[in-house]
């Protein structure tokens, strides 16, 4: 049985999901409807350029940095590919179009760039509020590698999630509305590093105490004893969750907060002396800046751990990390968000040296992502694929990348994410 990758959407949409809270994914169109009126960009010919688009809600209310590492990881590996000759003579023109991370916003780019732009594919979508998938998917056209902040890339066909996808994709969230994720990273914990009491850490907030519920019930099915703390928004009082997780004795902690909420935390925590095996974050807060991030807080900044879904950014003993470390060398920091954009960016270069000879055309580059099959993106990522099955999995085999912050080292890999593989459970999720 081959490997199959985990499905870390709800932990993705988790890191910003106090600002989800009532947006949408756009309004929803039959499937009849992607079988007429659809758009193609001409072929390339000559020398001509291949375009494509990437949308990232660079200016939002999360902040001007959140969103933008899939954008920067993918223009590195296009300006790298144009310095190399392009896809079979033919450089890669990017248009970006910044959203603001608005529904509205959205639309606007997606509709210039399919329409006006007339680009080939999408790459390394990073959308707040994706309100124009429905668009790009009646459009058929190829949105490749993007982040699955909301539902999007489990609703649309044409669509192709960084993190591949099992869902039918027929213009409804997963099954019946339902997403379904694994419960390999708590079995990680239990396993490798003997947790049995985890705490998870939450804000008095509907998103907040949704996501939390979620991890509650994993760790429940993993045999944990669960200790939750939950927090006022407006006025947290994070000294006192600390200090009752200490006295429960937690081994770990989990959290659905937000970024500030969890150096408040981890400050406190230090501050009661709380120790634990593993304060645990998601992959878009596997970057650099966590010696500044967390610069109060020297005991819970060195037992930070994080899981993820490709291959550690500083795993430079690995060829295909270090070609991308070279092509980033420029920039101020680095992120795993940004070696998935990278990825993104390969993906849709594969697909189109596929269709070099007979024309890249959207349906061309569509058609080779469709049967996408274990795709690692150069052993980047942990096996992707893309399914329709009629029913949710009940359980998969599912591999994880799991890092560690150690001082003085940054991020450190635990192991080698194809063989840290296990069976789990697939539990039901309402996005």
């Amino acid at each position: 049985m081959p490997r199959l990758r985990r499905s870390p959407a709800a932990e993705t949409a988790a890191a910003v999901l106090l600002l989800l809270a009532g947006t949408a994914c756009g309004s929803r169109l039959p499937e009849s409807d992607f079988e007429h009126g659809r758009t193609n960009a001409p072929a390339p010919s000559g020398a001509t350029p291949v375009r494509v688009g990437i949308v990232t809600s660079a200016t939002s209310p999360v902040g001007g940095s959140t969103f933008t590492g899939p954008r920067d990881g993918a223009k590195a590996w296009f300006d790298r590919l144009n310095a190399e000759g392009g896809i079979d003579g033919h450089p890669v023109e990017v248009r970006e179009c910044d959203d603001g991370g608005s529904g509205v916003g959205n639309n606007t780019c997606v509709r210039r760039l399919i329409d006006d732009d007339k680009v080939v594919a999408l790459v390394a979508t990073t959308a707040l509020d994706y309100a124009g998938a429905s668009r790009v998917s009646q459009a058929r056209v190829p949105d490749i590698g993007g982040q699955p902040i909301g539902a999007a890339y489990d609703t649309w066909p044409h669509l192709y999630g960084i993190y591949g996808s099992l869902a039918p994709r027929d213009g409804t969230p997963g099954w019946g509305g339902k997403l379904y994720g694994g419960t390999e990273v708590y079995r990680y914990f239990r396993r490798e590093k003997g947790a049995r009491t985890a705490a998870v850490v939450s804000y008095n907030q509907a998103s907040s105490a949704a996501y939390a519920r979620l991890v509650v019930q994993g760790l429940k099915a993993e045999g944990y004893k669960v200790v939750t703390e939950e927090v006022d928004f407006a006025l947290p009082n994070f000294r006192a969750a600390a200090a009752d997780l200490k006295d429960q004795g937690a081994d770990l902690v989990f959290d659905a907060i937000d970024t500030h909420g969890n150096a408040q935390l981890c400050r406190a925590m230090d501050q009661v002396g709380a120790k634990v095996t593993a304060k645990v974050t998601n992959v878009q807060n596997w970057t650099s800046t966590v010696a500044d991030d967390y610069k109060d807080s020297p005991r819970c900044r060195n037992a930070l751990w994080a899981t993820g879904s490709s291959r550690n950014y500083q795993d430079t003993g690995n060829a295909a990390v270090r070609r991308f470390r070279d092509a980033t060398k420029g920039l101020k920091t680095h992120s795993q968000w940004q070696l998935e954009g990278w990825a993104a960016g390969m993906w849709f270069t594969d697909a189109a040296k596929s269709c070099a000879r007979k024309g890249i055309t959207r349906a061309c580059v569509d058609a080779f992502m469709n049967r996408s099959e274990n795709y690692t993106a150069d052993g980047l990522l942990v096996p992707v694929a893309f399914e329709r099955l009629a029913e949710p999995p009940k359980h998969r085999r599912t591999c994880l990348s799991v890092a560690r912050w150690q001082d003085g080292k940054g991020w450190v890999s635990q192991g080698d994410m194809n063989s840290t593989c296990f069976d789990v459970p697939q539990l039901p999720y309402r996005p």
